[in-house]
């Protein structure tokens, strides 16, 4: 969709063709599409019924808003949950304390918009149709007033304000992927994710905004893998957002609480809606062990921080032999940061059978067979608490 034909969405003529694809009824969908054909132009009516499917599946991440704002499918598959934007207005609010942010870019402004509920924001993107569907969104989400809008290459935009939301969330290459999978039910495996060199602007360039201005926060993908980070970031902290067990996105932190500078960011990995944390302590590896009665399986926000050594510590276990990144230990602990199972069995692994008779109920684990490491053993487990 280019700007022009999102344009004319938002006249009389558009809105009518989005109400009749939103209002249809499945038995006479077909007619329906015919009639619209006859009324609307072609191009009209296939961005209409496209922002009908993208506001569908945007319900999961936006609610009640979702069937008001506008999207692309790019900009909705790297939009956060709301209540992810909502998290870090909370920290921008109490932990660095500025009235006046800049956001760039814009994507589809759900950003720019929470933010805009406390703050006044300067935006700028180079892309006109990301611009016109911020100014639409910011009116849905309530925060049209506390932002100006900038169509303007983010390379050459001058920050205006007292912090600078910089989001590089960009699909890039994958990485090289390390070690073996946790398990056929899971479907998980350790990899270190998106290189920094996949970004685009590049995250030299956004480190170096931020770090001018002195606070505020540079966004990455989920898939960013802690090995990755430059050590010489200058962030404060490096935090990676999960929402019901989905990571979201990564996010490095400048200007926390007015004088944080460590020599390489604090690691953090927040679970919401809950809001728990857990942060580095600066733990070397964890010991790598055989299946003890119970399994752990972390949370994605924190095997991408790189804490499964502060995992094991709390939970008393450590790495399980050929299952990482699964924890495993002999005493249960109730942790917010991992499912945990109690292990009921230990069976000969067969790919077969574990492939057909996974379900959500009964995942699959694999480790180490005892009597031949070169092997695979299925666990048997079931889920604890």
């Amino acid at each position: 969709m280019d700007v022009e034909t999102f344009r004319a969405l938002l006249t009389e003529e558009g809105q009518a063709a989005l109400a009749a694809v939103r209002d249809r009824d499945p038995a006479s969908w077909r007619a329906t599409l015919t009639g619209l054909r006859w009324d609307h132009s072609a191009e009209l009516v296939s961005a209409a019924v496209e922002q009908d499917r993208l506001r569908r599946e945007a319900v999961a991440k936006f609610g009640e808003y979702a069937h008001r704002m506008y999207f692309t499918r790019d900009g909705l598959e790297r939009a956060s949950h709301l209540d992810v934007g909502a998290y870090k207005l909370d920290r921008l609010l109490h932990e660095i304390g500025v009235v006046f942010v800049d956001a760039l870019p814009l994507g589809i402004g759900a950003e720019a918009s929470v933010l805009g509920w406390s703050h006044v924001l300067a935006g700028a993107d180079a892309d006109p149709l990301n611009i016109a569907i911020t100014a639409e969104n910011s009116g849905v989400l309530g925060a049209m007033d506390n932002l100006a809008l900038y169509h303007q290459d983010v390379m050459t935009y001058r920050p205006q304000g007292e912090a600078v939301f910089v989001d590089l969330m960009r699909r890039g290459a994958p990485g090289v992927g390390v070690g073996v999978g946790v398990g056929v039910g899971v479907g998980v495996g350790v990899g270190v994710g998106v290189g920094v060199e996949a970004y685009a602007p590049s995250l030299p360039w956004a480190l170096a905004v931020v770090r001018e201005m002195g606070a505020g926060a540079v966004r990455l993908s989920p898939e960013l893998a802690h090995q990755l980070l430059p050590d010489d970031s200058g962030a404060d902290e490096a935090e990676w957002i999960s929402w019901n067990g989905d990571v979201q996105e990564a996010v490095l932190w400048f200007g926390l609480d007015g004088d944080r500078h460590p020599a390489a960011p604090v690691r953090r990995a927040t679970l919401l809606p809950g809001g728990a944390s857990l942060t580095s302590r600066g733990l070397p590896e964890p010991a790598v062990r055989p299946a003890g009665r119970y399994l752990y399986e972390p949370d994605g926000a924190v095997v991408r921080a790189g804490l499964l050594a502060e995992l094991a510590e709390d939970v008393g276990g450590g790495l399980l032999d050929g299952g990482a990144p699964l924890i495993t230990s002999d005493e249960p602990r109730t942790t917010a940061f991992a499912t945990a199972y109690e292990i009921t069995g230990v069976e000969p692994f067969d790919a077969g059978r574990s492939a057909s008779g996974a379900t959500e109920e009964e995942p699959v684990f694999l480790t180490r067979d005892a009597g031949d490491p070169a092997l695979l053993a299925r666990l048997r487990v079931r889920r604890t608490g």
